[in-house]
């Protein structure tokens, strides 16, 4: 008797979610092969996990960073927290709150700064930080801003910094914790009147933006909302809600 072929259908199990995958990057409707995954999936689940790891131990691109932030026309600086190197950084998040005692204090007397630190995936700033503030910057004409690089910096960082400055506005941008679908993510956090005892109620946060989350010119969008928003009502974070207007709705 002729051995019955075996058609691909007979074997692996197509998700009937199978078309909500267009809408996602999240892991769904993968399917089965008998009591398992399809190898595809398992195989593109280790290679994400290995991007995300690599983007946890990416390095902030100083030099780089630093000839373009030049290249605006304003005030630089940069700063060094109490991290000795990335192993320290990821096991003592206190210490990436705290300058390193050999940073100068300053008067910048600056309204707002815009401060690129590292964060969880150094990748996100290389890649988003510039092309944002290229299109945030020209919105901002009637505001005295500093722009300033931290190296293994955390969210705080900004407290200290503002204080060093004297700024009235802080917007951090830092490469937030990488996703499997989301390794090179970068997040802002905005605060007004940042002070060294400033709580995280007291910020606010835009997120995911990546090349499948929010796009440079709609977190350009919100982060000129609110500040505008903060300076106008002199505050920042939970009493502050972001509620663009109807005919800003860019992806």
């Amino acid at each position: 008797m002729m051995a019955k072929e075996i058609s691909k259908s007979n074997y692996l199990q197509i998700d009937p979610w199978e078309n909500l995958r267009s809408l996602s990057k999240a892991r769904i409707a993968l399917g089965n092969s008998g009591g398992s995954l399809p190898t595809r999936e398992v195989l593109s689940f280790q290679e994400d996990h290995a991007f995300t790891k690599d983007a946890i131990y990416s390095d902030l691109k100083e030099k780089e960073l630093l000839k373009h932030l030049q290249d605006f026309k304003l005030p630089v600086y940069q700063f060094q927290t109490k991290v000795s190197d990335r192993k320290e950084y990821l096991k003592r998040p206190d210490l990436g709150k705290k300058l390193a005692e050999t940073s100068e204090s300053e008067n910048g007397d600056f309204d707002i700064l815009f401060i690129l630190t590292d964060g969880l995936a150094a990748d996100a700033i290389n890649e988003r930080a510039i092309p944002l503030l290229k299109e945030i910057l020209p919105k901002l004409n009637d505001y005295k801003i500093g722009l300033c690089l931290v190296k293994f910096g955390r969210v705080a960082i900004g407290d200290e910094i503002a204080e060093k400055l004297n700024a009235k506005f802080t917007a951090v941008f830092i490469g937030e914790r990488p996703g499997l679908s989301s390794p090179k993510s970068m997040g802002i956090y905005t605060t007004y009147e940042p002070r060294s005892e400033t709580t995280d109620e007291r910020r606010n946060c835009i997120s995911n933006i990546h090349e499948n989350g929010m796009s440079i010119e709609k977190a350009a969008d919100l982060l000129q909302y609110f500040i505008k928003e903060s300076f106008r009502r002199k505050i920042s974070g939970v009493k502050l809600k972001a509620s663009l207007p109807n005919q800003i709705d860019r992806k």
